[in-house]
């Protein structure tokens, strides 16, 4: 479902500044998978996810998405293929809009509009359902402007608006480290619910290695822009954070320098 082949992306090249974000960096995700992604600051996750979005377009290399090259595509272009959640949970909204417009926009993204009525009896009774199943409380307030939601409110509707059009890839960055820890663990419950009720092929960059553990069938770990641990499976299933950072360190030759990512519980 998404094939990175190649990719580099170096920022202020040939100044004092220059940065090498990725480096020859390859990747696999197979239709359906869940993988979690986490490294330590500047080790290239979000440059990954912007890259494979389109928000910057990498110096060498392809994007596949689902077997088509969407490397030359802009981001707007690219949209109708992705769903995406970022950290900030009012990123994902439309603050001045209600709970039922915001996911009428999102049920309508890539569609071709029309001057029927703006959200028909049978589309609301389908946001009350999929809003019961958050168990937050939404079904009863889908008149509600979003911006008087809580954060973690705001970000499972954001959630549920990246996945609504069942994108080929949903991309989510850090999207719960805004949050306080239990409404943290409410999102993260709800991502998994989602993701695996649609069969959503996923990347989830995480700043915490428990959840990188406990969520998604695969995990892969970043360092200077390249790929030095990859577990799925059973492997990963039975791993600890201790184990992580050794695989890290064998990997890498040197020591995971995240105390943000060692010690978030």
């Amino acid at each position: 479902m998404l094939e990175l082949q190649n990719i580099k992306k170096v920022f202020y090249p040939g100044t004092i500044n220059e940065k090498v974000a990725l480096c020859d960096l390859n990747l696999k995700l197979d239709d359906g998978e869940f993988v979690t992604v986490i490294g330590g600051n500047g080790a290239g996750k979000s440059t990954m996810q912007n890259i494979i979005s389109g928000v910057f377009r990498p110096d060498a290399g392809k994007v596949l998405l689902d077997g088509i090259d969407v490397t030359p595509l802009p981001e707007y272009k690219r949209a109708k293929y992705l769903g995406r959640v970022f950290q900030d949970p009012s990123m994902g909204t439309a603050a001045d809009m209600q709970i039922e417009e915001n996911l009428a926009l999102a049920y309508r993204r890539g569609k071709r509009r029309t001057l029927r009525a703006g959200i028909t009896k049978k589309e609301r009774e389908e946001y009350k359902q999929l809003l019961k199943e958050l168990d937050l409380g939404l079904e009863e307030r889908m008149t509600a402007k979003v911006g008087l939601l809580s954060g973690g409110q705001r970000q499972a509707i954001t959630l549920l608006m990246a996945s609504l059009s069942c994108p080929k890839l949903l991309l989510l960055d850090e999207h719960t480290a805004a949050l306080d820890p239990k409404t943290a663990a409410k999102v993260l419950e709800i991502t998994q619910r989602i993701v695996e009720s649609n069969h959503l092929t996923t990347l989830m960059i995480t700043h915490n290695m428990r959840d990188a553990i406990a969520f998604g069938n695969r995990l892969i770990m970043l360092h200077e822009g390249r790929i030095v641990v990859d577990v799925s499976g059973e492997e990963k299933k039975n791993l600890t954070v201790e184990d992580l950072l050794t695989l890290f360190t064998k990997a890498s030759g040197t020591v995971f320098a995240s105390d943000r990512a060692i010690l978030s519980e």
